[in-house]
């Protein structure tokens, strides 16, 4: 796990990063309005409205790309913890994959495991629960210092 990321997840990261903090909104937003103020001087000419447009699409177009990489690697990131999660506890290891299944799949077994939960006796439930919070303080006290 030690394999360093390529030059283009680091890149889409850090854009990933930056693109979401208010900061950005806000210069984007200060850009749009001073394009807006602009505007008399240049007679809200044809070439004044298309430097917004030209602008804001090319900034588009390339974003969605970049966010598209930092937001497919997070998910890829996320099913492993979850993959990792499932294989050293109790839940059921068929559930490895399902990311895979169509939406007519996943709805069907969301409905099927929400449909299960909700017949469960509450004392079932209870038990799962005290059971889990046990389980966690035995290891926690056999964990090594």
């Amino acid at each position: 796990m030690s394999a360093e990321p390529s030059f283009f997840s680091k890149f889409s990261g850090a854009v990933s990063d930056i693109a979401g903090k208010p900061v950005t909104f806000v210069l984007a937003v200060a850009g749009i309005v001073l394009w807006a103020v602009t505007g008399p001087f240049f007679g809200f000419s044809e070439t004044w409205q298309l430097v917004v447009n030209t602008g804001t699409t090319i900034i588009t177009f390339l974003m969605v790309f970049v966010l598209q990489n930092s937001q497919n690697r997070d998910g890829k990131a996320v099913q492993a913890k979850l993959d990792e999660l499932i294989l050293t506890s109790q839940a059921e290891n068929r559930f490895m994959g399902i990311e895979h299944l169509d939406e007519k799949e996943l709805t069907r077994l969301t409905r099927l495991l929400k449909t299960a939960a909700e017949s469960e006796p509450e004392h079932v439930v209870d038990g799962k629960v005290e059971h889990l919070i046990r389980d966690r303080q035995t290891k926690l006290k056999k964990k090594p210092d």
